[in-house]
């Protein structure tokens, strides 16, 4: 049984990677419209957000399994919102580790949590196909593909996360992935090595699309634009390099400012359609964010957020938000259009945080933690417009002015000098 501490919860083993899961695209309805019984009860209700959990011990005999978690968040509790501490595979559940029908989807009592084991492996890195085709997962030592299995049942359908013993086989034994993505639609896969091996392929052909070795270097962190124009990569040393994924060039190497060391990197969405290129830096004692415009690649703005090292990051899918986890468990959360902080969350984990992801709908943020922890973070519904408060109350305040100027006039000419 998982521990519950304040929006937290703990699942006993270290949280390395962690996702959302596209629910819409992985559930499917038991039966068709058409064939719906007129007279059979009306559907549950869809199943609350679920996110998925991978770490473990590795391959030490600690006792500590190595697996992936799928958890859900609590039902009723948006003020103060936590996932599931129920365990499926629990000895007292009858349903199998890593299998989970429709109906317990429905979260009997707040929420479940389903286990999958890897053996003696441990997710290190994880992609969730955005359309449901499956969880990438890298391994130190290889990746691996997991698929969505569903058997339609009597009014139930089951779901289960299997292990594809076929695909990616040029990369079972390729070792660890430091940097793996998907693009917003899913057609291109993005992976880089702690070789300095940069591969990118088409999905689910796996077609190569871009291919670039720097041994001298191992690859930090990639973004892919939202459009598949554009991959950016951060390495261990260097500049930021942007290919054009149409053309496999190199259309820009986004230079370092005196005493800066790039970490992770986002693309981001405006709401004209264009994209800002957001770097995490080092500069010194402080941890920074740096915007790129992506039309002519030049630097439009740095804004120091923290004094501790940066350990994760993380754009929200409306483009409103961004969120920086550290190395001193702590969690902030910045608005992208003026770098104004939003919400901090000290030491919300008690070690790194390892992993910063926002739901779909953009309203809460998941981190995770070597801590053992996962915690989510409400942030209510961001306008992706960036819209303040100030202009509004300052009308307001000249209009009141101006009404009281009109109902004096008499008094305030009388006391000007003559």
């Amino acid at each position: 049984m998982a521990i519950r501490r304040g929006g937290s919860q703990s699942y006993g083993f270290p949280i390395y990677c962690a996702a959302w899961l596209p629910l819409a695209h992985i559930l499917k309805p038991d039966r068709p419209a058409a064939e719906a019984d007129a007279d059979a009860p009306s559907p549950s209700p869809p199943p609350p957000p679920m996110v998925l959990l991978g770490g473990g011990g590795g391959k030490g005999r600690n006792g500590v399994p190595n697996k992936l978690v799928m958890a859900a968040l609590a039902a009723g509790e948006e003020a103060a919102p936590a996932l599931s501490p129920d365990t499926v595979s629990d000895p007292s559940s009858k349903i199998p580790c890593g299998r989970v029908s429709r109906a317990d989807l429905a979260f009997r009592g707040g929420g479940q949590v389903i286990e999958v084991r890897t053996q003696e492996e441990v997710p290190y890195r994880m992609a969730v196909h955005p359309r449901g085709d499956g969880v990438f997962c890298a391994f130190p030592n290889g990746c691996k593909l997991y698929r969505w299995e569903s058997q339609e049942g009597e009014g139930l359908q089951n779901l289960s996360l299997e292990p594809d013993q076929e695909a990616l086989a040029e990369l079972k034994e390729d070792g660890l992935q430091l940097a793996i993505s998907f693009s917003q639609e899913g057609s291109i896969l993005a992976i880089g090595g702690e070789d300095g091996h940069l591969r990118v392929f088409k999905w689910p052909a796996m077609a190569p699309v871009l291919t670039e070795t720097d041994t001298k270097t191992s690859i930090k962190d990639l973004t892919i634009s939202s459009d598949e124009r554009f991959i950016a990569v951060n390495r261990s040393s260097g500049p930021c390099r942007v290919w054009d994924l149409q053309s496999s060039e190199v259309v820009a190497s986004l230079p370092r400012e005196a005493g800066e060391m790039f970490g992770f990197c986002r693309f981001c969405n405006k709401a004209d359609n264009s994209h800002v290129l957001f770097i995490t830096a080092m500069e010194g004692d402080y941890g920074k964010i740096v915007s790129w415009n992506t039309t002519s690649w030049t630097r439009t703005g740095s804004k120091k957020i923290t004094r501790e090292a940066i350990s994760a990051f993380a754009v929200s899918p409306n483009g409103a938000l961004l969120a920086i986890g550290t190395i001193e468990g702590s969690v902030v959360i910045v608005d992208s259009k003026d770098m104004r902080t939003l919400v901090t969350v000290k030491k919300a984990h008690l070690g790194v945080v390892t992993t910063l992801s926002f739901s779909q709908d953009s309203r809460t943020l998941l981190s995770t933690s070597f801590d053992s922890t996962a915690r989510v973070t409400y942030v209510g519904s961001p306008k992706s417009n960036g819209t303040s408060i100030w202009p509004i109350l300052l009308v307001i305040i000249l209009a009141v002015l101006v009404y009281y100027c009109m109902q004096h006039k008499e008094d305030i000419l009388a006391m000007l000098p003559r």
